[in-house]
């Protein structure tokens, strides 16, 4: 199965690029490229998938389905 994560990316003053997403709470990721935040940003949703999972939270979506991450939009 897959699971469809909506990541909002954003360039900060600094060049550097804000990936959050408003499913996920807790998911922020920087990386100094737009695709280095989002690859950064699916570590970290990976991580906190699985600790709901561990905690026992039936709604967290499965693991081990492929995570994909769709940029929604990108702001500076």
């Amino acid at each position: 199965m897959e699971f469809v994560l909506h990541v909002l990316v954003e360039e900060l003053p600094q060049g550097l690029f804000l990936a959050t997403s408003d499913e996920l709470p807790g998911l922020v990721a920087q990386g100094r490229t737009e695709s280095e935040a989002l690859d950064i940003a699916r570590d970290v949703a990976r991580k906190l998938i699985e600790a709901r999972r561990d905690r026992g939270d039936s709604a967290a979506p499965n693991p081990r389905d492929e995570l994909l991450i769709d940029p929604r939009a990108r702001r500076r």
